[in-house]
């Protein structure tokens, strides 16, 4: 499958809206039980957008959204600043054809960049497909927490990985290369 990466537009915003509502009704990766309509996930990544986070598109050669991914805060307390969370979903012809992968390797080089510290993913339904694809880029396990949702008639778990970006946790971390638009509101 071919492919490239993108910035994710508001001109993405259907194709997103449509691939998230797919993964709410059907899968157990967001916890969310009632899809998210158009304006919200509008206003969702207009937020995640205009605090200076990755939000970007897999887009095949024909034009079609294969998935997007974004990083946001894991928590907003400010000594948190130097932490990220990944977030990816994917259209279903997309999956276990390395569009994930490809877009957790861009989310990576770009917070990277940002001068994040660590990434963290937070595997709702502790997905064997997303566990393998966070571990095939350097993510370790860190924890599963157990039964934290109820979705679809069945208890889930939440897995928890991480990966140190830069120089991760052996210097202190450089104000001057934070995104100061982060954390201020």
């Amino acid at each position: 499958m071919t492919f490239s990466i993108r910035n994710a537009t508001s001109a993405d915003l259907l194709a997103i809206t449509e691939i998230y509502r797919d993964s709410v009704l059907n899968g157990f990766a967001s916890y969310e039980i009632s899809p998210p309509d158009l304006a919200e996930m509008t206003s969702r990544q207009a937020g995640i957008i205009e605090k200076g986070y990755p939000y970007i598109a897999a887009e095949s050669e024909d034009g079609a959204l294969l998935g997007y991914a974004y990083a946001s805060a894991f928590r907003t307390r400010p000594a948190y600043r130097w932490l990220v969370e990944d977030s990816i979903y994917l259209a279903s012809e997309a999956r276990g054809r390395g569009v994930g992968k490809a877009l957790l390797r861009e989310l990576l080089t770009r917070c990277d960049a940002l001068g994040f510290r660590q990434m963290v993913a937070v595997i709702g339904g502790a997905s064997p497909a997303s566990v393998a694809v966070h571990k095939s880029l350097g993510f370790e396990l860190t924890g599963t927490l157990k039964g934290t949702g109820f979705k679809h008639g069945k208890w889930l778990d939440t897995v928890l990985m991480q990966i140190a970006l830069g120089e991760g946790t052996d210097t202190d971390p450089d104000p001057a290369t934070y995104p100061g638009s982060l954390f201020l509101g």
